[in-house]
């Protein structure tokens, strides 16, 4: 229960309380539209591009030229007569596909996972196994031991134009330079636990990646490097250098821990399969930065357009781990004055390569293995998906890319033209609770003999599952097709395309109407609160007693001037505020509705609801205390958004406040006995009050400060007490002593005693 208690301090309190009302948003018919890249990129496509002004078209044709038994393809390379060379895990398996697309198995090594494959200027191969580090020259077929740094991993090699081979090697983070069989030395020690990533520049310098740091090197000579770039993600990926000086790089969140992780586990199940045991310990520790100066100047202007295909790369790829509070990857352009250029980040994929062709640079990330194109100035096309788990290589080849994955290791050839035929399924959509489907419609360019029809799903689960509806049966109406997937709360359409001859559908943009269910308001809470305002503001107060029609002036010699009265008028005081009642409530909408109030109040001896203020907007009402009898109060507040919906729709809410004590009437005094002789005096009374019990007393001798007085039985706590006062050291001569007695509500009663 509230008990409402006259306090001038709670009108700021109340003021702080009294919110605003709700927004008004009109209910009704929604709309789901997709019209931009960044709708759009957010769905699945198959077969399917998605241009950087947000267009869907066909993709590429996309064919498979070669497809391992193996779950990822690490590091592809190219030979000098256009085969290519796949290393793959975990059975440490080396391919060749001839470029004639005939593939075969090349070479299996002891070690689980070839991480790593290079080939030179005269066609021999080179693979670096793991996680017990050795490279192997394959030349005819036959593999033999080339050189063995002692380390855990061999992480990338790249071949010079001398045809001396640079090994990359973990978990000590050192580069080899190896000049023939067994015949290598340390020719640079990082500081850094892994090199992910070798590539040699126009000017034969080593460029070398690294982790934990993320720290890109140029090194010129034995023991001589240059900081190019310390990024602020963990690993570079993949560094690809130009013939104009421009060094474009990828680096990531960090993929070490899971492929690390890999091997070993791909090693011991060659273990179990062999009968052999064998014990690998995997230990990745961040150190300090490498010596080389660390460069972050600011951006400089575009680069030119890329004058010819990049220069060939091998390193490491394998699914990255996610580093919070940081973007997952980024694709960076080193100039050759050293100023560093962002070109793209993300928070939600990882970039595995990227590939610089003349007019764009392409990259490929793990979100269903995603090729990119980056033109110069930064817009981004979707290309394609590849569908697998992620796409871990990008090589150039005759009038055509070729893309290298993993989950299912295979690789693709990307054609010139669009495939006969893709699907763009959009991201799942939430109307937020069951809704009435309308229709869907659609802008798009149709070339003659191509083909463009919608199919939509529903259910009631967040993602699709065997509890949704099938895919419907094909809607051709761009202007406005009936959708008929069952209500509920959550769509999803799909996008079919076919061209012809080279042509292909253009899809713009997509609506999708809706009737969300209306969702009753709900009311969280109800305040009442009383405030003191002056008399003249009040809301329903009386009319103020008039002015006087005279005036009165005392000189200093007692008279009192010209008077139109025979006497000397009594000045009433009047009273200096007025009790007012603020009720406050804090409501809100689902749908973001409009509501519309109602407040009642009922007496607790009552049993009908009264009607105080309808059709309001406002979240508050204040009233005069003074309307309502001394008693318990119920207030119910209603709340509807009939204002916008249909009256068949429309939703309410109401709520009951907790029982509110109204007590205006001031406690009553009855003075009892007097008793004063000799400078003391003995004066009983009793109080009580009829609403509320009583909390204080205090008596006022002459005026002075007011001084508590007990009850006689010790506490004040019922609504009616008996008191006594003894006074003693009373001066001869009369006295005036006040008493005032005050209830719950803060309500106060007085009485007076003349001792005499």
């Amino acid at each position: 229960m509230i008990a409402l208690m006259r306090h001038p301090g709670r009108a700021l309190i109340a003021a702080m309380l009294i919110g605003t009302s709700p927004g008004a948003f009109a209910s009704g018919t929604a709309a789901w539209e997709m019209n931009s890249y960044n709708d759009f990129i957010r769905g699945r496509f198959t077969g399917i591009s998605l241009s950087r002004e947000g267009r869907l078209s066909l993709a590429p044709k996309l064919d498979t030229i070669f497809s391992s038994d193996q779950p990822v393809i690490w590091s592809v390379a190219e030979a000098p007569d256009g085969s290519l060379y796949a290393a793959t895990g975990n059975r440490g398996r080396v391919y060749r596909i001839d470029p004639a697309g005939k593939s075969s198995l090349l070479w299996t090594a002891e070690q689980p996972e070839v991480f790593a494959v290079a080939v030179d200027q005269a066609g021999i191969v080179y693979a670096g196994t793991s996680p017990e580090g050795k490279v192997y020259r394959i030349e005819g077929g036959t593999a033999t031991e080339y050189f063995a740094p002692n380390a855990r991993y061999i992480w990338s090699l790249a071949v010079a134009s001398d045809g001396v081979l640079y090994v990359g090697t973990g978990d000590q983070g050192k580069i080899y330079r190896v000049e023939g069989p067994g015949k290598g030395d340390l020719y640079y020690e990082t500081g850094q636990s892994h090199i992910t990533g070798l590539a040699m520049d126009s000017a034969g310098r080593l460029l070398a990646g690294t982790e934990p740091n993320g720290i890109l090197y140029r090194i010129s000579a034995k023991d001589k490097a240059f900081v190019l770039y310390d990024a602020s993600l963990p690993e570079i990926r993949a560094i690809v250098p130009m013939p104009d000086g421009t060094v474009y790089a990828a680096a990531l969140g960090g993929s070490i821990a899971k492929q690390t992780q890999a091997a070993a586990q791909a090693s011991q199940n060659l273990t179990s399969n062999s009968g052999t045991a064998v014990t690998t310990t995997i230990t990745v520790e961040a150190q300090s930065n490498a010596p080389g100066a660390e460069i972050k100047p600011p951006a400089a202007a575009p680069a030119q357009p890329i004058p010819g295909a990049a220069v060939q790369t091998t390193g490491q790829t394998s699914p990255a781990v996610d580093v919070s509070g940081v973007e997952k990857s980024a694709v960076y352009r080193i100039n050759p004055d050293n100023t560093v250029e962002t070109l793209w980040s993300s928070k939600e994929e990882n970039v595995y390569d990227v590939l610089a062709l003349e007019k764009q640079i392409l990259f490929s990330t793990d979100q269903n293995g995603r090729i990119y194109g980056l033109a110069p100035d930064r817009r981004v096309t979707l290309v394609m998906e590849t569908k697998e788990g992620e796409t871990t290589r990008l090589l150039p080849s005759d009038h055509s890319i070729l893309a290298a994955t993993g989950n299912m290791g295979r690789i693709f050839r990307l054609g010139e033209g669009p495939g006969p035929s893709g699907s763009y399924e959009a991201p799942v959509h939430d109307s937020g609770t069951a809704s009435r489907w309308g229709s869907i419609s659609w802008r798009a360019d149709l070339p003659s003999g191509c083909g463009l029809t919608f199919r939509t799903r529903s259910g009631n689960s967040a993602k699709p599952d065997r509890t949704w509806s099938d895919w419907s049966e094909p809607l051709t109406d761009p202007a406005g097709s009936r959708i008929p997937s069952p209500n509920s709360r959550f769509i999803e359409w799909k996008a079919e395309m076919t061209g012809t001859g080279g042509a292909t559908p253009l899809l713009n943009s997509v609506t999708l109407a809706y009737l969300p269910q209306n969702s009753p308001p709900v009311i969280h809470s109800i305040n009442v609160i009383t405030q003191s305002v002056p008399s003249g503001q009040a809301a329903r107060t009386a009319t103020a007693a008039p002015s006087a029609a005279y005036s009165v002036t005392v000189t200093d010699s007692g008279d009192t001037g010209p008077s139109t009265s025979a006497g000397t008028p009594t000045q009433t005081l009047s009273r200096a505020s007025t009790q007012q009642i603020t009720l406050t409530w804090q409501a809100e909408d689902p749908d973001g509705d409009r509501l519309v109030y109602a407040v009642y109040f009922r007496g607790e001896d009552e049993t009908q609801w009264k009607l105080l203020k309808s059709a309001s907007h406002d979240n508050s009402l204040t009233f005069d205390a003074d309307v309502l009898a001394d008693g318990k109060y119920y207030f119910r507040v209603t709340a509807s958004d009939r204002e916008s919906n249909p009256p068949s729709s429309a939703r309410d809410a109401q709520l009951v406040s907790a029982p509110v004590m109204i007590d205006n009437t001031p406690p009553t005094i009855a003075l009892g006995a007097t008793h004063y002789s000799a400078g003391t005096a003995r004066i009983e009374w009793q109080a009580s009050d009829a609403a509320s019990p009583l909390r204080r007393c205090e008596y006022s001798l002459d005026a002075q400060a007011w001084v508590p007085v007990e009850a006689a039985d010790g506490v004040i706590d019922s609504q009616r007490e008996k008191f006594v006062l003894d006074l003693t050291g009373l001066p001869a001569g009369e006295h005036l002593v006040v008493i005032r007695v005050a209830d719950s509500a803060n309500n106060t009663g007085t009485a007076k005693v003349v001792l005499k």
